[in-house]
Parts: structure tokens; sequence; C-alpha cells
């Protein structure tokens, strides 16, 4: 899309297509409002859409976007805290059962970090980017330090699936979290899409490795075809 124009097409393509064939569905939201089950914390990345990966519906998952899908950690004092209103509201209002945090390869926030692109730059020149990649300099300095004893270490992967641990690490540090994982009411869940491949990844709670998601179908998948 190169702008207004090809938005509007794309508007137009929707009314006659997608909105015409699930107008029921739209209704109902209208009418009765959201309940999703699942929060998607993904990157701003354009070529990662949430929807599309997980085939989801109007209405099915609340989504939050952000360079590097990061989530910062609980802190009451100054600015403006745009994902922790959405995860506040997510948790306490909509009461969903899952949160998923989606990373992904060739992460534009990752490189930066790895690079530090934005290392002293102004508020306006890569300044606020910087202070917002800065949740990942801890687990910069650990991944370099083990790229430097192992050569064949692929940094960048590495410290896009690291980002996704600490987001998830961050989540509990919100009251409203552990709480609701003690009970058995939320789960956490990190998953890692590499888009080369379009191979999505889960992690496992028990190894804390990235597994890629078996693509054999089950009854529950909507196309029986295989792949």
């Amino acid at each position: 899309m190169n702008g207004i124009d090809d938005l509007v097409s794309g508007y137009r393509r929707f009314r006659r297509g997608a909105y015409s064939t699930q107008r029921a569905r739209f209704d109902v939201l209208a009418n009765q409002g959201q309940s999703p089950k699942v929060m998607v914390i993904a990157c701003s990345d354009s070529r990662v859409d949430p929807t599309m990966i997980f085939d989801s519906g109007p209405g099915e998952m609340f989504v939050v976007r952000n360079i590097a899908n990061l989530v910062p950690p609980f802190e009451t004092g100054g600015g403006r805290h745009g994902v922790s209103a959405a995860l506040e509201f997510a948790v306490t209002q909509l009461e969903v059962s899952d949160i998923v945090i989606l990373g992904h390869g060739g992460c534009g926030g990752v490189k930066a970090s790895l690079s530090e692109a934005f290392k002293d730059a102004k508020p306006g020149e890569g300044g606020f980017i910087a202070h917002w990649i800065d949740l990942l300099d801890e687990e910069r300095d650990r991944v370099r330090a083990a790229a430097a004893l192992h050569p064949d270490l692929d940094a960048q992967r590495a410290l896009e699936q690291a980002a996704v641990r600490v987001s998830i690490r961050n989540l509990r540090t919100f009251p409203c979290i552990p709480e609701r994982e003690a009970e058995g009411r939320l789960t956490l869940r990190g998953a890692y899409f590499a888009i080369s491949d379009g191979i999505l990844h889960l992690l496992d709670t028990a190894t804390d490795r990235f597994e890629p998601v078996p693509l054999n179908w089950t009854a529950g998948d909507d196309d029986g075809s295989g792949d």
C-alpha cells in the first residue's frame, strides 16, 4: 500500500467481501460488545499480523502491537502507560484466559538493540526507540557474551526469542497476573514466528526452548487438506 487511495480501495474490498460475508458476526459484536479469550502482544512490524498468522476473525483476539513486542515492568510513576493500560483492560475487564507474547524473525527493534543504533539519540531522532528497547539491555549483553564464545550462534534470533521471555517475566510483575495464574484463570504463553519460513514456534515451559508447531492437521482444523 502506497497511501490513502490504496487504503480506501482496501476498505471497499472489505465491504464487498469480508464485511458482507460476516455481517451477522459484526452485528453481534456491535450489539453485545467484545469478549475475546486471548490477548496477543506482538511487534508493530508490518510483516507480522497476528490475525493472519492465527487465522482469527473479528472479536476473537485482543491485540497490542509495539516495537519488539515488549511489555515493560509494572510501574506507576511517570509518563503514559499504553501497554500497561491495554494489559489491565484485557485481564481485569475482558478477563482473557491466555496472553501470548509473539516475537518474530528479522525484528528491527531487536536489531537496533544489538547494534545500539540509537544510542544517545534525542527524542524524535531515535531517542524514544532507544529508551523503549533498553528493556533488552541485560539480555543483549548476555547474548553478546554467548556469541563471543560460540561464533555459530545467531545472536539476532537469540535476542528475538529472549525478548519474548523478558516480556513474560515483566508480565508477572503486574499484581493482577500472578494471582490469576495461581487460580488457574490465566496462562502466559511465548511464541515466535519465523518470517523466512512461515513456521510458528511455541515456548516449552519445561525446557525453556522454542519448538516448531507441527503442521499435521487434526479434527479441530477447518482445512483437512494437509500440508
